[in-house]
């Protein structure tokens, strides 16, 4: 498909791409075996372009103005198509998950499966239910799991070690949805089922009125409680993963894990700044991991 010399320079950008884009994932692909790295930072780079482009963000920054979302959506839906067809576009994303893709033999569904999350967010689609929450983390993080788990070297018919992975994906979404309220409703957004909204009292119109704040974090604790049993599912199926695998897996969910379990714990707090893992705490969870994984 591509010369070497090509696809290192692939592996170089998506290995900037996500020193700017995560530190977390980052820390944690450290510790993958070099092949499966270099897998894991191409389908990072594709992810966090397309979302990029549909929020008009870089690298995850505060989200702009996104003007004529459905051309948007249109372009990254083009782009993804052709890289699912083998051919190579000249752009270093859809490049990258024209490389992985072929490399891991991804169903064409599940990045079209992404490419619907994103969909939903241009369209200003918010959730009415917990199944609807649910089916939004699906889209934009779940699956983004199954690629991974895929990227590892699970098969594709080996069903309880995919949802373990989309389980994984579910929990971490929870966990940033959790932490960035605040952050979503100044973009205009909230992705708290409205009918969780009106069993605590919050206006769907008003979600970050002061008055509201102890229903938030009730809420918070919610997602946290959910996170945690996805979490735990997605820990059981780490056991089916190569020792390498298993010990990155089991490092990110401690690190992202700690997003939804800092945002409870804050309660009322929880958007007076935005919660992040320090560097040591990132090691100290590599370090947990290790042991967790032998």
């Amino acid at each position: 498909m591509t010369c070497a010399a090509d696809r290192a320079s692939l592996v170089r950008q998506a290995k900037a791409s996500i020193e700017r884009g995560s530190k977390s994932f980052g820390q944690a692909s450290k510790l993958f075996d070099p092949v499966t790295r270099e897998r894991a930072w191409l389908l990072y780079a594709y992810c966090r372009y397309c979302d990029d482009v549909t929020d008009g963000q870089d690298h995850g920054g505060p989200m702009g103005a996104a003007d004529d979302p459905q051309t948007r959506l249109a372009f990254i839906e083009t782009m993804t198509a052709r890289a699912l067809d083998g051919e190579m576009t000249g752009h270093p994303a859809f490049d990258g998950l024209a490389l992985v893709a072929n490399e891991c033999a991804f169903p064409r569904a599940y990045p079209m499966d992404l490419i619907q999350g994103f969909r939903l967010d241009a369209a200003g689609w918010r959730p009415q239910s917990q199944a609807d929450l649910i089916r939004y983390c699906y889209h934009v993080a779940g699956v983004v799991g199954r690629m991974m788990a895929l990227v590892m070297g699970v098969r594709p018919d080996d069903a309880a070690t995919l949802e373990a992975a989309e389980a994984l994906g579910l929990a971490f979404q929870l966990g940033n949805i959790a932490r960035d309220i605040a952050e979503d409703a100044s973009a205009g957004r909230c992705y708290l089922p409205v009918e969780w909204l009106i069993e605590q009292g919050v206006d769907p119109a008003d979600v970050m009125n002061p008055a509201h704040l102890p229903a938030l974090a009730r809420l918070t604790t919610r997602m946290a409680d959910m996170a945690a049993v996805y979490e735990a599912k997605a820990r059981i199926g780490a056991r089916e993963l190569p020792f390498r695998c298993r010990w990155a897996v089991l490092a990110a969910a401690g690190i992202y894990g700690d997003i939804a379990r800092t945002a409870a714990r804050l309660g009322d707090r929880a958007w007076d700044q935005r919660i992040s893992t320090s560097k040591r705490e990132k090691i100290g969870w590599v370090i947990r991991a290790y042991f967790q994984s032998i």
